[in-house]
């Protein structure tokens, strides 16, 4: 047959083949060969005459000068083999490529050219034979429209010119290194991805007001929340955080993460992975290790709702491990940071705007992401289950009265509906995530069957089942991500929030707040106590540390007393309020006072008889000495006055004594 030569340059067209075809020779070095068709991708894994033309450019000097008669024809036997039977690919003799090295070796230094390693002549056979050889002639066919010669294998992922970066940089896209992914997405169009992004960004500023304003509840009262249900406040400040991100990548766009367009290298935007990007690795840092310790505060909130129900440990018991909380919150959240860093998993996703990992790493997500939101859940739900079946057992076993019945009903449902709002977003966002664990393959082959022509790379082979992901299932992902953080509140959510919210604004604080507040870790109530109260009995804090010889209000006496009358009969009732009565009289009765108190104290002790009417008081004075009460009230006027604190036997005892010695 008469070769067919085509007189065409690489710089006048960027046409690419179609499908893997016996296609005519472009390349302007390999013009005027023994054949004149060749396949791609070649011997050196071109995979087409573009690509194998620029890593021609560098021999065209050596080429040029004739430095040897063998470099040309060794080069296109490389750049552009052969065209011939599928299946026998015809390979150049090892002795062909050593006289062109050896020969051209001295010109290249010159040029500043090094002889390629995946050029090495050990590779070719040991052989000397001319190139081509004559049986890789005798079934060459030119180039048709319909060849018949059409390469029916798989070539794989081979990285177009576009998405090719530094490979200082470590990228990896589809298995391929120095390869990155087209930003701002591969899957969805312009359109697209703006419905997305706005939807993002709206619900982003919801979650951040809801997580935001419990927290900001939290501050005006902070004696408010306690254990058990102090971590609620932690699991609304991570989400702040994590809905700050989600909204500043709504902001910025793809800014942050994406690579910047470089034309003059022929690269267009791609995906940003690894730390060089500081502002994608902030991004990072924040949005994963919020992440993760939201989920970690949710699970301590069980084990301090199971430390309450359970082993009925009261609140001051909880907040000595505060710390150890602390700890396994922010630091194991804060190690798997650090890894990840270390490993240079970051990616960019250029939908939502941020930057996490997983979104083409599937072995990120699975043990960075999959793995430990799986074991939060299986733990938290574990104890979750054994509080509730606890505290119905203490609604059955122990009688209660209705109120208190129904009091402890609706923490339950409370605690149930709480959980049930983190748990049914956190299932959704942990299935979406197995959905596109499973099906990134399917969507990333129908890409290449979409692409393959635009980006000039080797089509897929075969394709038997095409899929693109729904937009719907995005959206639902980065909702439930974001709307997981939002039950936070819905615990805070109440009429006394609204009144306290009322008070700050109007600049209405309490006068104790800060008393309270620093009494924090003094006085913690017990939780099942505050549970199985009556509703207006209040609650008994042990002050630690606290003197019995100080002042006491008659407002604190009076609370304290309320409390006694629970335990008490009804006669030592009768007496103090006889005794709270007395403190109601004038300063010149105050020695009566005093004798009746240490009367009292006395009687009810068993030393005399009980007093039973504050009457009974004044007959007793009658049988003493006028003499002595005179002088009995001439010391006592003298003597500084004695507050005498409820429960406090002390100073009754010192006044029973000043009594006998004036009697």
């Amino acid at each position: 047959s008469v070769p067919i030569f085509v007189d065409f340059s690489f710089f006048n067209s960027i046409e690419s083949h179609s499908e893997f075809t016996c296609e005519p020779i472009r390349l302007r070095m390999c013009q005027d060969l023994p054949y004149n068709t060749t396949f791609m991708p070649n011997l050196l894994n071109h995979y087409d005459q573009q690509t194998a033309a620029l890593a021609m450019e560098p021999f065209h000097p050596m080429v040029n000068l004739v430095c040897s008669a063998d470099l040309r024809m060794f080069l296109c036997a490389l750049y552009a083999p052969v065209c011939t039977v599928y299946g026998h690919v015809s390979m150049p003799c090892r002795s062909l490529c050593q006289r062109a090295k050896d020969e051209c070796h001295k010109l290249m230094e010159i040029f500043g050219v090094a002889w390629p390693d995946d050029m090495e002549c050990s590779r070719f056979p040991d052989c000397d034979e001319p190139y081509p050889r004559a049986e890789d002639l005798l079934t060459g066919s030119e180039p048709t429209d319909q060849s018949s010669m059409t390469v029916q294998r798989d070539y794989g992922f081979w990285c177009p010119r576009e998405l090719k970066v530094d490979p200082d940089l470590g990228y990896t896209f589809m298995g391929r290194k120095d390869c990155s992914a087209p930003c701002p997405s591969m899957f969805f169009n312009q359109q697209e991805l703006t419905f997305i992004r706005y939807f993002i960004g709206v619900v982003s500023i919801v979650c951040l007001s809801a997580t935001l304003f419990t927290f900001l509840t939290f501050l005006i009262d902070v004696t408010r929340f306690r254990y058990p249900e102090r971590p609620i406040i932690f699991y609304a400040v991570c989400y702040v955080m994590v809905s700050l991100v989600f909204f500043l990548g709504f902001l910025l766009e793809g800014r942050v993460a994406c690579n910047p367009v470089s034309p003059s290298q022929f690269r267009a935007s791609t995906i940003t992975q690894g730390s060089h990007n500081k502002a994608c690795t902030l991004f990072f840092m924040v949005l994963y290790f919020f992440t993760m310790a939201g989920s970690v505060w949710w699970v301590i909130l069980t084990i301090t709702w199971f430390l309450a129900a359970v082993p009925k440990w009261g609140s001051e018991a909880i907040e000595k491990k505060a710390l150890l909380f602390h700890a396994i919150a922010w630091g194991l959240p804060g190690a798997l940071t650090v890894t990840l860093l270390a490993l240079n998993k970051i990616e960019g996703d250029g939908i939502s705007g941020v930057c996490f990992i997983g979104l083409y790493d599937i072995d990120a997500l699975r043990w960075f992401v999959l793995a430990p939101l799986c074991v939060n859940v299986a733990v938290g739900v574990s104890l979750l289950l054994v509080g509730i079946v606890a505290l119905n057992r203490v609604r059955m076993e122990i009688p209660l009265e209705k109120e208190n019945q129904t009091k402890l009903v609706k923490f339950m449902i409370r605690m149930g509906v709480f959980s049930v709002l983190y748990l049914a977003p956190l299932f959704t966002v942990i299935g979406c995530y197995i959905y596109e664990h499973t099906y990134r393959k399917i969507w990333e082959k129908t890409w290449m069957e979409n692409n393959c022509r635009r980006y000039h790379i080797p089509c897929p082979y075969k394709v038997e089942e095409t899929s693109r992901p729904a937009m719907v299932l995005f959206l639902i992902k980065y909702l439930m991500m974001l709307v997981v953080g939002i039950p936070s509140v819905f615990w805070v959510g109440s009429k006394k929030t609204c009144f306290e919210w009322a008070s700050f604004l109007h600049g209405r604080r309490r006068k104790d707040g800060v008393n309270e507040s620093r009494q924090v870790l003094q006085e913690q109530p017990d939780f099942a106590q505050s549970l199985l109260r009556e509703p207006n009995t209040p609650i008994v804090r042990k002050s630690r540390g606290t003197s019995t010889q100080g002042t006491s209000t008659h407002a604190s006496s009076t609370h304290l007393a309320v409390l006694d009358d629970l335990d008490e009969p009804a006669s030592s009732v009768h007496s103090k309020a006889s005794y709270h009565g007395s403190l109601r009289r004038t300063r010149d009765d105050r020695s009566d006072t005093v004798v009746y108190r240490g009367t009292e104290d006395r009687s009810f002790h068993g030393s005399n008889p009980r007093l039973d009417h504050p009457l009974s008081t004044h007959s007793s004075l009658h049988q003493i000495d006028s003499h002595s009460r005179h002088s009995s009230q001439r010391d006592v006027s003298e003597a500084p006055p004695t507050l005498i604190t409820h429960g406090t036997t002390a100073s009754d005892g010192r006044a029973a004594e000043n009594e006998g010695t004036s009697a």
